[in-house]
């Protein structure tokens, strides 16, 4: 049971890419893969509440189905608006990055000799998505497509980066099969192969 929560919350959070702020949207994650449902079943539901954000029905019942087990407030859960879609996301990605302290150059190395003999990933890449207000900075985003440990490995690789200065790491671990949200798809598309991992390939419905 527990498990297929994990899974449900794990695709919520990937829906809530480019909705969520980046600095709770990561956390969410870090909870998530540590096991620390409890604390995210209080903390999403009033975040999303907090930030006005509705969701589709589906993510809706994602939300309910991965977080009531753990004791979400009914009542916090109901108190979302459900809408029958969700506008496009908006955000633009491009290969183009500016200078880093840390060196993407190191990012991918780093990344490249942890993963590319990790069972069940099928690749790792990276693109920057650039601000969407004038002055704000572009942001390094890594797709990784992988068929299991999904929640452990956004978590794994959000704490890598961020031993290499990354304070708000933007980690998406795509799982075999799905059919890319709007935000994913753009990614991908201005994403830079960084390695093969040994599953070797990709597997989804674009």
């Amino acid at each position: 049971m527990h498990e297929v929560a994990e899974l449900d919350c794990h695709e919520l959070l990937l829906r809530l890419a480019g909705r969520l702020p980046d600095a709770q949207l990561w956390r969410f994650r870090d909870w998530l893969a540590s096991g620390a449902q409890v604390v995210l079943a209080r903390s999403l539901p009033a975040s999303l509440l907090q930030h006005r954000i509705a969701l589709t029905e589906r993510e809706h019942r994602l939300l309910s189905d991965s977080l009531t087990p753990f004791g979400a407030d009914r009542a916090a859960l109901a108190a979302i608006t459900v809408v029958d879609e969700v506008g496009r996301s908006g955000h633009k990605f491009s290969l183009d990055h500016p200078e880093s302290p840390t060196g993407s150059d190191a990012v991918s190395v780093v990344l490249a000799a942890s993963l590319r003999s990790r069972t069940g990933v099928r690749e790792v890449r990276c693109t920057w998505r650039r601000g969407q207000r004038p002055g704000e900075p572009s942001k390094r985003i890594i797709l990784v497509t992988a068929a299991t440990e999904l929640a452990g490995l956004a978590g794994e690789v959000q704490r890598v980066l961020r031993a290499l200065g990354e304070h708000e790491p933007c980690v998406e671990v795509l799982p075999s099969g799905m059919e890319l949200p709007d935000y994913h798809h753009a990614a991908w598309e201005a994403a830079e192969l960084v390695c093969v991992g040994v599953e070797g390939g990709v597997a989804w419905t674009a």
